[in-house]
């Protein structure tokens, strides 16, 4: 029913990296424990003070990524620290090298912890890749409560009706994630607590995973030296940072093209209903340049960031770009055009793709909000004017937004999802306080309009 929490995880996300050069009597070393005191105060104030930072670690299969956020006043959310290194060692969402992965995961967390001047203990990851599953599921259960009242407890307990599913072997519950209530034919309910009625049910959208990727994901964080205290798709992580609750509310497509894949998210009246994934990312575009202009893998990738265009009809005729060759031979000249010639296919099969997942899961006519594009292959020029043209809906790229302090370092499409992490986890470290005490219910994700909203 709720993201995966780990129990021997620290509630201190950060420790203090004391980088003082002059004066320094708190004897402690650079990566030890909790601030120093250089200017008095007590441990609860240390301690306190940590509390204040969340960590966001994106794991995809061309980059690793890590945001480092404190939390402000009001339940926002700065981010001060930002690390990317290269991916190595993971494969859509699978590690398949572990020490490989261990070394790009260190290196990321470093490059974040030198910009924020603190140490990363722990993190919210983020999980994707082709063995992420989502489908809808719907729990009943008679109102017990006092007078036919709904209470808490009824709401807890038609959400554990509507998650006891059989799921194959080797599967386990990532999210539940409510959606709406019905009290006795009564539809579309966002917070029923207090409702008169003899049955309750509840619409939830249910996402699973592999446990054996997860668990292995997961280890190879725990040996880069952090703990892993929850773990969130990437889809519902890149939707905190990028979508409005307008779209959210009217019905929005989210589609995050990393490089291994395209995850879909489909939002109506405020929740998610639809999750898939597309196992086609930026990377094929990266294949498809080495392979179609004879050039060697990382030059390819260079060739896509500075001069891909995916619509032909976007490039000049007479606009030429250099192509390294492989074996030592001399650079050639080429035609810019040739380049999108290329990459054009592969961006309308990926559309298509989508749109076909779109329609067999019977959205087409619900979005109204249009397709929101993300990641770092909705920054490929081109992209979103083909999704325009097959689509026939209002297309924008969404760049994570809602967060202060260094906004404009991450104000990219191919940081939403570790953006998202932080935004999930402030929100969800504030209602955390906020309702401590306040039994399981309390933890449970999903967003439920007025009095339940803050929990999705």
């Amino acid at each position: 029913m709720w993201p995966r929490r780990f129990a021997n995880a620290s509630p201190t996300s950060i420790t203090w990296i004391c980088d003082s050069t002059s004066g320094c009597t708190c004897g402690r070393s650079r990566r030890a424990g909790p601030p120093p005191r250089h200017s008095g105060g007590n441990g609860e104030d240390s301690l306190a003070r940590n509390e204040r930072y969340v960590v966001g670690l994106d794991i995809g299969t061309s980059k690793v990524c890590t945001v480092v956020g404190e939390l402000v006043d009001g339940g926002g959310v700065d981010v001060i620290g930002l690390g990317v290194a290269e991916s190595k060692g993971l494969k859509r969402g699978v590690v398949v090298n572990l020490d490989a992965a261990i070394e790009s995961i260190k290196r990321s967390i470093e490059e974040a912890e030198l910009m924020a001047g603190v140490e990363v203990g722990t993190v919210h990851l983020g999980v994707s890749g082709p063995h992420i599953k989502g489908f809808n599921s719907r729990g009943v259960v008679a109102v017990a409560g006092k007078n036919r009242e709904v209470t808490r407890d009824d709401v807890r307990r038609a959400i554990d009706a509507a998650r006891a599913v059989s799921l194959p072997a080797g599967r386990e519950i990532l999210h539940v994630l409510p959606q709406d209530f019905v009290v006795d034919e009564q539809e579309g309910i966002g917070a029923p607590v207090g409702l008169t009625g003899a049955r309750l049910e509840v619409n939830v959208h249910i996402i699973t995973g592999s446990a054996t990727t997860t668990q292995n994901l997961i280890g190879c964080v725990n040996k880069a030296g952090v703990v892993v205290v929850e773990t969130v798709i990437g889809q519902l992580s890149a939707a905190e940072a990028v979508l409005t609750p307008d779209e959210k509310e009217l019905g929005v497509a989210l589609l995050d093209i990393g490089g291994g894949t395209a995850d879909l998210a489909i939002f109506e009246r405020g929740s998610l209903w639809h999750t898939a994934v597309i196992a086609v990312g930026g990377d094929h575009f990266t294949n498809d340049i080495a392979v179609g202009l004879r050039t060697p893998i990382p030059d390819a990738e260079k060739i896509k960031r500075r001069s891909g265009c995916a619509l032909s009809s976007m490039v000049g005729e007479d606009e030429t770009i250099e192509v390294a060759s492989v074996g030592g031979r001399r650079p050639r000249v080429m035609v810019r055009r040739i380049l999108s010639d290329i990459l054009q296919p592969r961006a309308e099969e990926i559309f298509h793709l989508v749109w076909d997942e779109i329609s067999k899961a019977g959205y087409e006519k619900s979005l109204n909000s249009g397709l929101v594009l993300t990641g770092g292959g909705a920054v490929l020029d081109g992209v979103s004017e083909i999704a325009e043209q097959i689509f026939d809906l209002p297309i924008r790229r969404g760049s994570p937004v809602g967060v202060g302090g260094l906004a404009d370092h991450v104000a990219n499409p191919a940081y939403a999802t570790a953006v998202g992490l932080v935004i999930y986890a402030a929100r969800h470290r504030s209602s955390d306080g906020a309702r401590a005490g306040g039994g399981a219910l309390t933890r449970m994700v999903g967003r439920l309009r007025t009095v339940f909203k803050e929990f999705f």
